[in-house]
């Protein structure tokens, strides 16, 4: 069972919950699973029961009684354990790490797409924007993101595009001129400051990432500080996890193996046992966390979630990627293929978010 099937199985036991009265709740949309903090145990964790206490008008921990059973039933699961106030930890039929590395390279850079169109009646989405340039950059992104969940999308912009916006930046929408009548969104993030500088001579990447990584309501930064190759620029970081983890397939493939995930298991510190390899929970976490983060950024119109969340990605990953290959005389096992799984994991994730952004991902830095 996948992190994508395991959120669906949570909201499933509390749909059942309220169905048989045991439960007086809305049924949220989505369910955040991930594998388990500090005194959990199991697979995964969900703080579904912390989240419908209130409106339930009962305690995390009365609700999280209530699904348990209803979880201990479905099929796949093995055990639910309640822990802290009201934790459901979750285990799983085989390795659940291993699954969610599986299914990650088996989509590929789709990972976390939705499976089809959920548009409101079908309709387009139309996103419109004032002449600005960040706010034609924020829109463009804004719709990639609700294309890869399934929803019909234009963009518009009060004006023409100055031809200058998408050499540079690839900036571009649909179409241009006065807002149409059937106008959802308007996408106004704050304007770059007069007398900043202009983020045209950032480039391409640096130039997008700067007018996409701050939230819509903060003044985004157009400095030299996007282009600098040290661990101080959030985006150089990103990608230059992305480009060790394309490094470690190569050098991988020179040695003589590939990636397996079979075996791989999680652990807080990421150390080896056996022919086991454990991986660190903050790097399945956040890749868990990515068909979320997306759903969200779309619900949201903010490709600045996706953007911290590569961060997260990124920065989760690096102190985990020195351990990937054999060391010294040391001969590659399942456990060194397992991690090699991983690590492209954590690459095809960071690629796919940077693809969206409309960020170029390269293998080598």
């Amino acid at each position: 069972m996948t992190p994508v099937e395991l959120s669906r199985t949570v909201l499933h036991a509390v749909r059942r919950a309220v169905d048989a009265g045991e439960l007086r709740v809305d049924v949220p949309e989505r369910v955040k699973v991930a594998p388990p903090g500090p005194g959990g145990c199991g697979d995964y964790a969900t703080s579904i029961a912390l989240q419908l206490a209130r409106p339930a008008g009962q305690t995390p921990r009365r609700v999280a009684e209530v699904l348990q059973p209803y979880l201990a039933d479905a099929e796949g699961i093995t055990d639910v354990v309640l822990t802290g106030p009201g934790f459901l930890n979750i285990s799983l039929y085989g390795t659940a790490p291993a699954l969610l590395v599986e299914e990650i390279l088996r989509r590929g850079t789709r990972y976390g797409y939705a499976d089809g169109p959920d548009g409101p009646d079908g309709q387009a989405v139309q996103l419109h924007c004032p002449h600005d340039l960040r706010a034609v950059v924020v829109a463009q992104a804004a719709a990639r993101i609700l294309r890869s969940q399934g929803v019909l999308v234009r963009t518009s912009c009060a004006a023409p595009l100055d031809p200058e916006w998408a050499a540079v930046l690839g900036a571009r929408v649909d179409a241009e001129g006065p807002a149409p009548a059937e106008v959802a969104v308007r996408v106004r993030p704050v304007p770059v400051a007069p007398g900043d500088p202009d983020p045209l001579r950032l480039g391409r990447d640096a130039g997008r990432w700067a007018l996409l990584h701050p939230a819509p309501h903060d003044r985004p930064r157009t400095g030299g500080e996007h282009l600098v190759q040290r661990e101080s620029n959030p985006l150089f970081r990103v990608r230059y996890a992305h480009a060790r983890t394309r490094a470690l397939g190569r050098n991988a493939a020179d040695l003589g193996f590939g990636a397996d995930p079979a075996g791989l298991t999680a652990t807080e510190t990421g150390s080896e046992t056996g022919a086991e390899a454990t991986a660190p929970q903050g790097v399945l976490a956040a890749l868990a966390d990515h068909p979320r983060v997306l759903a969200a950024a779309a619900r949201h119109r903010a490709p600045d979630r996706l953007a911290r969340h590569l961060v997260t990605v990124a920065d989760a990953a690096l102190p985990f990627l020195p351990t990937v290959l054999p060391r010294g005389a040391e001969k590659p096992s399942a456990a060194h293929r397992a991690r090699l799984a991983l690590a492209e994991a954590v690459g095809t994730v960071l690629a796919g978010g940077l693809t969206l952004l409309g960020i170029d991902a390269p293998d080598h830095l």
